[in-house]
């Protein structure tokens, strides 16, 4: 069903001359600008909006790539790379206006947080996946996380009564759950008789590193 509405419009920023790496960069330049302009300044509803439009305008990026027929494995790397810039820009900003204009510190400590727990998340996964096995398990994967975050923070704005307090408390939950479902299932998998790889990264992990 997505690909119905991707197709298209990847197929025209295709013939337009953009490129799958061109649209990423677009995309998480305007989701960080627009993070760090609007959510310091209070502006949590048009700075929700305007990420959001840059959010789904970088989804676009594989469908670029399947246009032009020129995915490749740099391209996904630079995708993964700038998506955990532009989540750390969102909260970033957030964490900005809460120790600024809107002063509240427990909110702001609860941002960090989040902030925290989204890169352990991905990292448990890509550290994972450098040791060859696979952990894509988890309630609060990267679209679920900015889902809760660019609502509740848009809602709150028009008034809605505790939302921006209970969507960082939620997320904040789930991002927790996520790395301990990602941790167990990890450790599940190494200790499987049949991983057979990583004899060497055993060493270092047994080393601290």
């Amino acid at each position: 069903m997505i690909s119905r509405v991707t197709a298209p419009l990847g197929r025209s920023l295709a013939r337009i001359g953009l490129t799958p790496n061109i649209v990423t960069i677009i995309g998480a330049t305007g989701v960080v600008v627009s993070a760090l302009y609007f959510y310091p300044r209070g502006q949590l509803y048009a700075g929700s909006v305007i990420i959001t439009v840059f959010a789904l305008f970088d989804m676009l990026d594989g469908a670029v790539a399947r246009a032009k027929d020129s995915a490749s494995a740099f391209g996904a790397f630079l995708d993964s790379s700038l998506d955990r810039v532009a989540d750390a820009a969102i909260l970033a900003g957030l964490m900005w206006w809460f120790v600024g204009e809107g002063d509240d510190p427990m909110l702001a400590g609860l941002t960090l947080f989040c902030l925290i727990s989204g890169f352990m998340v991905s990292y448990i996964k890509a550290r994972a996946e450098g040791l060859g096995v696979n952990c894509d398990v988890g309630v609060a994967e990267r679209t679920e996380r900015l889902v809760i975050v660019l609502v509740a923070v848009g809602l709150s704005e028009l008034g809605v009564p505790y939302i921006l307090a209970g969507g960082l408390w939620l997320l904040a939950g789930m991002s927790l759950l996520t790395i301990l479902q990602r941790l167990v299932e990890t450790r599940a998998r190494l200790n499987d008789p049949g991983y057979a790889g990583g004899e060497g990264e055993d060493e270092k992990t047994s080393n601290g590193a």
